[in-house]
């Protein structure tokens, strides 16, 4: 008979995310568009655990309404009126602009209604990096996080997106504490065919890390995802590396394949998935209405310790 007892190692790691967010003040947070009740209720439990400040901005009149019938209380929130999503977008990028927020998160908006005016040139938020996502997975049956980057944003990066992907997940991993970044870049095949450009791009990745182009991490590619984290499917292929068995963060070669390989864990394995954008001025909490409260909660959290982390960079570098 199948065991129906809860699983005490699932949630664990976003429990710690949690905690250690705590320890940091509440990030201001500009809400984009939270005009359902799962996205306002996901911001108000995130403020009373203290991870976030939101600011709400949107249709005002819907959001009190929405609060009203879910039984919300958001009296301690600002709230900026903006009359559609698209406007709500543009007002929450434009917080961040002005100083007043120090991240954004999704509501009850389309992905890429939020993200056009953070990519636009003149008004957005861009930096010298490529934005990307990152999906933080608790995945139960293994010991340790992983970071699977990209399967959000870039549909079919290029090699020198993947330069900038590979190094926000590096980065990222540091700011959650990771000792030592392991970084997997994933391929059918273990082995560079000039047939397959993407076994030729995790070979130049590799390479480049050597050269000092990428930086903070140890990285080996190609590398199926059996012997990028299993040991005994390393050993068996007889590929030797501080890598191969024990990756931390997996880099998939497209959105597709990263989308996909997300999905399976969450939906066979059990994993939750907390998301962030990152590569802007400020990170970006990205959820799905599917996901859980806790996976909500971790999102925020993964957004508050970069947000701390950005803080105490700049307070470092003034002096």
């Amino acid at each position: 008979m199948p065991d129906d007892r809860p699983d005490p190692r699932r949630h664990s790691k976003f429990q710690r995310l949690v905690d250690a967010a705590q320890k940091e003040p509440p990030v201001v947070t500009a809400v984009a568009h939270p005009c359902d009740e799962v996205s306002l209720k996901s911001a108000a439990e995130a403020a009373r655990l203290k991870l976030i400040e939101p600011i709400l901005v949107g249709p005002g009149r819907r959001i009190t309404e929405v609060a009203r019938k879910s039984g919300v209380d958001i009296s301690g929130f600002e709230v900026v009126d903006a009359v559609y999503s698209q406007a709500a977008a543009r007002a929450a990028v434009e917080l961040v602009r002005e100083g007043r927020a120090e991240a954004l998160m999704k509501g009850s908006l389309h992905t890429d209604e939020l993200m056009a005016p953070v990519v636009s040139r003149d008004t957005g938020l861009r930096t010298a990096r490529r934005l990307s996502h990152c999906f933080v997975m608790d995945v139960p049956s293994h010991q340790d996080a992983l970071i699977v980057t990209d399967a959000a944003v870039n549909i079919a990066p290029s090699l020198e997106d993947k330069v900038d992907i590979v190094q926000n997940a590096i980065d990222l991993a540091h700011v959650l504490t990771t000792e030592v970044v392991r970084v997997a870049i994933l391929c059918a095949v273990e082995t560079v065919n000039p047939k397959m450009v993407s076994t030729l791009d995790a070979a130049a990745l590799c390479k480049m890390a050597d050269r000092g182009q990428i930086t903070g991490a140890v990285l080996d590619g190609p590398l199926a995802f059996d012997n990028a984290i299993r040991l005994e499917a390393a050993a068996i292929k007889k590929i030797h590396s501080p890598v191969a068995g024990r990756a931390n963060v997996l880099v998939v070669p497209d959105l597709e394949a990263g989308n996909m390989l997300a999905k399976s864990m969450s939906i066979l394995a059990g994993a939750d998935a907390a998301g962030i954008v990152l590569g802007a001025r400020v990170p970006i909490v990205l959820t799905s209405r599917a996901d859980a409260e806790l996976t909500r909660l971790a999102s925020c959290a993964v957004a508050s310790l970069l947000a701390a982390h950005r803080r105490k960079s700049l307070t470092a570098a003034i002096g």
